[in-house]
């Protein structure tokens, strides 16, 4: 059975999944500045799933899985223009990423990919902030 959350709750758990959003961007630089490529492409990709989490939440839609995620992000608000197209392929791009870097042999990731992904990442959290307001 799933648990309804009362408004007071629900604008709780939403500021909370943007905070750890911008943490999480936060770790993706150290991780970044210290060589650890693979694992900075992973915080970034959790960085936006926080962030989308944070806008399903908002507009009362589940979705109990990461492709989940990502197919409510499409269906609600990508196909709808409300979130632009880049956007939509910043987090499937990181959704891919962060896939193949967590579980495929001989995946590696490297500087120059994290710094291009960095403020694409940075950008499409704005831009679910300004969707938010």
């Amino acid at each position: 059975m799933k648990e309804t959350l009362d408004e007071e709750s629900r604008q709780s758990l939403m500021k909370y999944r943007l905070e750890r959003a911008n943490e999480t961007i936060e770790e993706a630089r150290l991780l970044n500045e210290n060589g650890h490529y693979n694992t900075a492409i992973n915080r970034l990709y959790y960085a936006c799933f926080y962030a989308v989490q944070a806008l399903l939440l908002k507009n009362g839609i589940t979705a109990t899985t990461h492709a989940g995620v990502k197919t409510m992000l499409g269906l609600h608000f990508i196909s709808k223009g409300i979130l632009e197209i880049e956007h939509g392929k910043t987090f499937n791009t990181l959704f891919e990423k962060r896939h193949s870097s967590d579980y495929e042999a001989f995946a590696y990731c490297d500087k120059a990919m994290v710094n291009e992904l960095t403020p694409m990442a940075i950008a499409f959290i704005e831009r679910i902030k300004e969707i938010l307001e």
